[in-house]
C-alpha cells in the first residue's frame, strides 16, 4: 500500500477563533482532494481535566467577569524581565497536561503539524528538538499582535496575518525566512458573491437603508443593548449576541426601531454581505472576516492583549477606529452614514489591506511541505 502523508491541523477550542482557522484550513484540504490522511484535532480533548477546563472554563470567566486579572495575566507572561520565570513555569504545565497530546504525536508522528494556537505548536516543537517526532510544524497566528509564547524554537514556519505582525515575530528573534505573512485564514464562504436583494428580503430588511452589523463576539460581550439604544431608528440594525441568550431575549422584549436580533448563527457571512459597516470586538478572526467583505470597522470593548494588539496593529493600515465611549459610536456610524464617499474611501483601504485568499496560500505551503503541490 503507498504510504499516504499524514496533515494534523490542530487548534484549541477557547474562544471561537483557533477553530474557525483551524476549519478553515482544513476543508480547503480537503476540497482540494489532497492526497494525505488530514485530520482536525482539538488539543483540549487530548489533555488533563483539570487543563482543558481551565482553558474552556477559565478564560470564558476571565474575559467576562475578571478582566482586571485577565489584563495582569497577559501582561506578566508578555513582559520580557519576567519571561525567565513565567515561560519555564507556562511550559511545565503545558506539558505535564498535555502528556497524552505528545503520545498521540510521538505514535502518529504525522508529516505535517499545523497549529493554530500556540499550546500545540509548544508541544510539537519540543517532542520535534528531541527528535521524538520528525513533523513539519506550522503555526498559523491568529492575531494581528504575537504573544511571546507563540515563538518555539522548533518550529519551522510562522503564519503571520500581516506584514506588521511579521516584524513583531522577528522582532522575537525569528529568522525572517521562517515567517509568510499570508493572512488570517477564513471560510470561502466569505468569498463568494452574494445577491443583496434577495437577502435584504430574507432578514425583512430594506435594501436602500444604511445598515449596521453589531458583533458581540463567541461569548456575546460588549455594551450591545445601550449602543443599540443609541443607533435604533436612525439606522437598520442586525445585532448578533451570539451566546448570550439574555442579551438576545432582552433584546427581542424591547423590540427596537429597525433592529433585527439574532442568536448563535452560522451564516454570519449573509448578514455582512447587507450591511454598510460592522461594529464588533477586534478578534483576529472576526477582523479578517470583516476585511474579507471589505467592510470598515468600529471597534468596541477589546480585551486586554491580543485585542488591543490587533486593534493597533489595523491602525498603523487607516483600517478601523476604536470607539472610546459609547456617545462616540453613535457619532462614528452616523457621520460615515453621512459621507459615503469618505466611507467608499475607508472601504478602498480595507481592500487594499485584506487577504482573503489566506486558507488557499496555507494550504498551498502544507502541500509543498510533504509532496509538493496537491492540486
Amino acid at each position: 500500500m503507498d504510504y499516504r502523508a499524514k496533515v494534523f491541523i490542530v487548534y484549541a477550542s477557547a474562544g471561537a477563533g483557533h477553530l474557525k482557522a483551524a476549519q478553515a484550513i482544513y476543508d480547503c484540504l480537503k476540497k482540494r482532494g489532497c492526497p494525505a490522511d488530514i485530520r482536525l484535532v482539538d488539543i483540549l480533548d487530548e489533555t488533563n481535566f483539570w487543563f482543558s477546563e481551565s482553558y474552556t472554563f477559565g478564560y470564558r470567566f476571565l474575559v467576562n467577569h475578571a478582566i482586571f486579572l485577565w489584563r495582569f495575566c497577559f501582561l506578566t507572561t508578555y513582559a520580557k524581565a519576567l519571561r525567565i520565570i513565567t515561560r519555564p513555569i507556562a511550559m511545565i504545565l503545558n506539558r505535564f497536561s498535555s502528556k497524552k497530546f505528545s503520545q498521540y504525536l510521538v505514535k502518529e508522528n504525522p508529516d505535517v503539524i499545523v497549529s493554530t494556537h500556540f499550546v500545540p505548536s509548544e508541544i510539537a516543537s519540543i517532542l520535534k528538538k528531541k527528535k521524538k517526532i520528525k513533523s513539519f510544524v506550522v503555526s498559523v497566528i491568529t492575531d494581528y499582535g504575537v504573544h511571546p509564547y507563540w515563538i518555539s524554537p522548533g518550529t519551522d514556519l510562522y503564519i503571520a496575518g500581516s506584514s506588521v505582525t511579521l516584524e513583531k515575530i522577528v522582532h522575537e528573534g525569528v529568522p525572517r525566512e521562517r515567517i509568510k505573512a499570508l493572512g488570517i485564514p477564513v471560510n470561502e464562504k466569505f468569498l463568494k458573491k452574494f445577491n443583496k436583494n434577495a437577502l435584504c428580503e430574507k432578514f425583512g430588511i430594506r435594501c436602500d437603508g444604511f445598515t449596521v452589523l453589531l458583533l458581540t463576539g463567541s461569548f456575546g460581550i460588549g455594551p450591545v443593548e445601550e449602543m443599540v439604544e443609541l443607533l435604533q431608528g436612525k439606522v437598520q440594525i442586525l445585532a448578533v449576541c451570539a451566546r448570550n441568550r439574555g442579551l438576545y431575549e432582552k433584546l427581542q422584549r424591547r423590540n427596537f426601531d429597525n433592529c433585527r436580533a439574532f442568536g448563535f448563527v452560522d451564516n454570519i457571512e449573509e448578514l455582512m454581505a447587507v450591511s454598510d459597516m460592522i461594529i464588533t470586538k477586534p478578534g483576529g478572526i472576526s477582523i479578517s472576516e470583516a476585511l474579507a467583505m471589505d467592510l470598515y470597522p468600529i471597534f468596541i470593548s477589546p480585551i486586554p492583549g491580543q485585542e488591543t494588539e490587533n486593534v493597533e496593529v489595523m491602525a498603523r493600515y487607516g483600517v478601523g477606529i476604536l470607539a472610546k465611549d459609547i456617545d462616540s459610536v453613535e457619532e462614528l456610524v452616523l457621520g460615515l452614514k453621512d459621507d459615503p464617499e469618505r466611507l467608499k474611501e475607508l472601504r478602498g483601504v480595507v481592500a487594499k489591506v485584506k487577504k482573503p485568499m489566506a486558507a488557499e496560500e496555507i494550504c498551498n505551503v502544507v502541500c509543498e511541505s510533504f509532496a509538493g503541490p496537491c492540486c
